[in-house]
């Protein structure tokens, strides 16, 4: 006989107020939000500054041509531009407006007058002599800084961890202070570059003047003389030497042309030979005779400077031979003693 097995199943009330309630997330209600929404959906949690990064980008590609857009020369109307002058109406009008950023020179340009000056000065010393050098100066800075920090904050936001905003936003402010400071590194170098050459190449002007002036040519004369010839072996003295040119054409003050001269180039060997030129005039002493003194001892100075860069030369090649010469030279020697030496400690 088959015994029947019966099980009782008590089934208890469920516990009233035990369960959690499930949170629900609000539906956007307006358009940005529904947008925001809807690219966090489809791309991720950082769409939307994506779509910021993007934004801004297109901002920038839109209106830097408007900011960019040269201005018509008022001069263009009288028939210049095709003319054959050009060449001579460029060269008087260096310091001419182009109309680069006009539009954010409010922004740009220091409002303080003295620092203003003192950047145009910094900027003309690099050869920058445009008015608008000031403009696209800081428009520089400030544009490399932000694009900088927005290249920073993309990268590390397409890593394929998950980004840390602490992280980013030390690194977007060192790329942004990097950007930021470039374009004064560069400046500074340029006045350098330009200095050196304006150096190296005053010798060569010295003799050619005093020939000229020996020759019975006047001083404005012989500078401009000098200017034309060397325009293919020394670029940035004769562009000055024709500015100076151009200022004594116009009847500007002698004495102010030479030291505002002086002063673009900031060279000390020119400041001297401005001061000479000056203390010649006041004294009516012979020109010529000052030329020829002045000049040889510009061609000594000049054999001063090589001889003084050819006896660190060998202190340099030292340097350079110690440093990747002797550790190659210890490893061969000592190399084998050293293995032997571990390979018999490690037997014991």
């Amino acid at each position: 006989m088959n015994e029947g097995y019966f099980y009782q199943v008590t089934i208890e009330p469920e516990a009233q107020g035990t369960e959690e309630p499930i949170a629900l997330q609000p539906e956007p209600q307006g358009i940005l939000e529904k947008f925001e929404a809807s690219l966090i959906d489809s791309y991720g949690p950082a769409a939307p500054l994506y779509a910021l990064i993007i934004l801004g980008v297109l901002i920038i590609v839109v209106t830097l041509p408007i900011l960019l857009r040269k201005k018509k020369d008022p001069l263009d109307r009288f028939g210049f531009s095709n003319s054959r002058r050009d060449d001579e109406l460029l060269t008087l009008r260096v310091d001419g407006d182009d109309g680069k950023l006009s539009g954010l020179g409010d922004y740009l340009e220091p409002t303080d007058e003295k620092e203003l000056s003192e950047t145009r000065k910094m900027l003309r010393s690099a050869g920058y002599k445009d008015a608008s050098a000031v403009r696209v100066y800081f428009f520089a800075r400030a544009g490399l800084g932000i694009l900088l920090m927005m290249v920073a904050i993309f990268v590390f936001l397409i890593r394929p961890e998950d980004p840390d905003p602490m992280i980013a936003l030390i690194f977007a402010g060192v790329f942004g202070l990097a950007g930021y400071f470039i374009p004064i590194y560069w400046v500074k170098r340029q006045i350098e570059v330009r200095r050196e050459e304006i150096e190296n190449a005053f010798p060569d002007a010295m003799d050619m003047m005093l020939v000229c002036i020996e020759g019975g040519q006047s001083l404005d004369q012989a500078m401009a003389r000098v200017g034309v010839e060397m325009k293919l072996s020394a670029g940035p003295l004769a562009e000055e030497l024709g500015v100076v040119t151009d200022e004594f054409r116009a009847g500007k003050d002698r004495t102010d042309v030479l030291r505002d001269f002086a002063s673009r180039c900031a060279v000390n060997d020119i400041s001297s030979f401005v001061t000479v030129l000056i203390q010649s005039q006041s004294f009516g002493t012979s020109v010529s005779q000052a030329l020829r003194v002045y000049a040889a001892e510009m061609r000594d100075k000049r054999l001063m400077r090589a001889e003084e860069k050819a006896n660190v030369l060998p202190t340099k090649l030292t340097l350079g031979t110690m440093m990747f010469t002797v550790p190659p030279l210890i490893l061969i020697l000592v190399g084998p003693s050293f293995i032997q030496i571990i390979r018999s400690l490690s037997s014991f």
